[in-house]
């Protein structure tokens, strides 16, 4: 496998995350930390996480990819984006 792998692509979400949005900061987040239950991203959020995605792993998300189980926890994206691109472990 590339250097794709979920452990990079899962800290490069979370440092992502902890730059952006103070409350995961604050709280600290890692793997399943729930961002949508605690408040961490909210729908303005998502939209940005989309962007960092789109920008950060030359993807592009459609409407009906845009499901709240897609952005769960880091984990969660991270498998969303192995997934996006092909590639599985």
């Amino acid at each position: 496998m590339d250097q794709t792998t979920t452990s990079s692509i899962e800290q490069r979400i979370q440092a992502f995350l902890v730059e952006k949005f103070p409350l995961a900061r604050k709280a600290g987040i890692g793997k399943d930390t729930a961002l949508l239950e605690k408040g961490i991203l909210d729908s303005l959020g998502i939209l940005d996480v989309v962007s960092f995605l789109e920008t950060e792993f030359s993807m592009v998300l459609n409407d009906d990819e845009l499901l709240p189980e897609n952005f769960q926890t880091v984990g969660a994206l991270s498998a969303f984006v192995l997934t996006k691109n092909g590639k599985s472990e």
